[in-house]
Formats: structure tokens, sequence, C-alpha cells
């Protein structure tokens, strides 16, 4: 039984170093990829250098195939894109389905307790979506940070004599990830038919930022009622950038509420882990004893309430 578990366990780690090493490969080509494989079918990628790798990507794109049709999976999927990640929403949950194996067979194997191991494993796929979700806030946070900086940009190329398509040519070659992956992107859909306007619509879609709506709002009415954009850009930008002023103006100011929530809900669970060590038989109480269980259950609850508080208190809409 546990040379059976060893060996599937075994496979499942292969299968996931092999679908982290096709993520990797497929990184720098998610844009034209993500295009065309949704018209063309089999597209295979010019940089493939193992026909083996391959051959199992597209065992993990036909196990996926089947998940597409369903309106989670397209929802998933665009998370996904607002993160930054080139999966597809089925390849996603395959691979988080081959994480969550592993994870709760290797658990198995080391504490060989059978009935907390499959609730382990799904830990694995809610822990995935929560770091998605923080990838998709830092993403949004690192393009607004650049988007003072990117609208100067367009409206310097706007005076050179440029085009407004041009200078995002422009802020795609000049600038960093993630605000030139975007404009890439659009430049992307505009190549192959897409309207500006829609491209623009999409984009701001994706990224969600209200900075960045007032952007696509003026650019918008500019081309239906014309106008002087690099001027309306110029004066954006400014207030773009003083409301980034004024963000970390407030979070260097909430920064003492920010720091007490982080140790309200930190450290109970170290003063109970050293008391656990060093006072075994006093806390043993709480775990053999049912007033000690709901007692730790209440204190679980209160902990997190708090700390939602303080993160709506500190928590200053702009």
């Amino acid at each position: 039984m546990i040379f059976l578990i060893s060996l599937i366990s075994a496979f499942a780690i292969f299968m996931f170093v092999i679908s982290a090493y096709i993520f990797y490969k497929r990184k720098k080509s998610i844009d034209i990829f993500h295009r065309l494989r949704r018209h063309v079918g089999e597209v295979k990628e010019t940089k493939k250098t193992d026909d083996t790798i391959y051959t199992l990507y597209k065992i993990l794109k036909r196990w996926a195939k089947p998940l597409d049709s369903f309106n989670f999976v397209k929802q998933l999927e665009f998370k996904l894109k607002q993160a930054g990640l080139p999966l597809f929403g089925g390849e996603a949950i395959i691979l988080a389905t081959i994480l969550g194996t592993v994870v709760a067979f290797v658990f198995y194997i080391i504490t060989f307790n059978l009935e907390l191991a499959p609730f382990i494993g799904l830990s694995v796929p809610f822990a995935l979506f929560i770091w998605v979700k923080i990838l998709i806030k830092r993403r949004r946070k690192a393009f607004t940070e650049q988007l003072g900086d990117c609208l100067t940009t367009v409206a310097n190329a706007l005076r050179a004599g440029y085009s407004f398509q041009q200078a995002m040519d422009v802020v795609a070659r000049e600038m960093e990830p993630p605000i030139s992956t975007e404009f890439e992107r659009v430049a992307t859909d505009v190549a192959m038919g897409v309207p500006l306007e829609t491209a623009l619509e999409q984009m701001n879609e994706r990224i969600g930022s209200a900075d960045f709506d007032l952007v696509v709002t003026a650019v918008l009415i500019q081309r239906e009622i014309g106008g002087n954009l690099a001027q309306i850009l110029d004066t954006i930008s400014t207030t773009i950038n003083e409301r980034i002023r004024m963000k970390r103006e407030i979070q260097a100011l909430t920064a003492q509420g920010r720091f007490s929530a982080m140790v309200l809900l930190v450290l109970p669970f170290i003063v109970a882990a050293f008391c656990w060590i060093f006072n075994h038989d006093q806390m043993q109480v709480f775990v053999d004893d049912p007033s000690g269980r709901i007692a730790i259950i209440v204190a679980f609850v209160m902990e997190i309430l708090g700390f939602i508080i303080i993160q709506k208190i500190v928590d200053i809409e702009m």
C-alpha cells in the first residue's frame, strides 16, 4: 500500500514539475498564443525543445478542454488574465488538482492520517485562489503607479506628431510590465482587427482601476468630439500623481493601525505555540475538553472579526 501511494505521489510530482516547466516556457508568449489558440486549434510553440514535454503539454490541454464551456472556468480564466498568468481556466484547475493531490499524498505518507489528508489537499486550490487575488491586487497597484509616467509619455509622443496608437507602441516598448504588457496586448488586438475603443474597454475591464477608467473615458470622448488629447492626458496625469501621493501619505498615517491588526492576528498563535511547547498539560485542556474547544473556536472567530474591523477602519477609499 505504501509503495503504491509512493508511486502515485512520484507521478503526481513529476506531472507538476512538467507543468511548471511548460508554464515557464510559455510566459513570454502569452499574448499572441492566448488568441491564436482559440481560433487555430493546434498551434505548436516555436521554442519547443523536447517532444516529450510537448506531448505531456498536449495531454494537459486535452484534459482541460472539456472544462472550457463552464462559466466558472471562464471567470477563473479572466482572473488569471488580470493576474498576468499565462494559463487558461481549465489548465489552472487541472494543475491545482495535481498539486492538491501531491500535497495530500505527501501529507498522508508523513502522518498516515487518512481522514485529514483530503482536507489538506482541498486547501491547496483555495490557497492558490488567494494567491491569484493577491497577484491581481499587486498588479493593479503597480499599474496605477506607472500610469502617471505612461500618460506623460503618451502626451509627449502626441506632441511629437505620433498617433495615439503609435504612442501606445512607444509605451509598450519603453516601459516596464505590467503596463507595457497591457498596452502591447491592446496593440495586438488592434492589429488583429479589434476596434481601438473595444480594445481599450477590454483593457479597462482587465485592470479594474478607477484611475485608468478616467483615462479610457477621456480618450473615447476625445475620439468622438475631438480636442487636444495631449493636454487632457497631462491634466489627468497630474491628477493621478496627486492621488498616488495622497495614498502614500494615508498609508504612512495608517501604518500603526495596520501593524496592530497584524499583531492581533499573529500574536495569539505564537503565544499558543509557546505554551503548547513549554506547558503542554495546561494547553491539552483546550483539545480534550469540549469547553476548551468551544473557547478556541470563539477566540478564533473574535480574532478574525477584530482583524476585519481594524482593516475597515484603516482602509480609506479615494
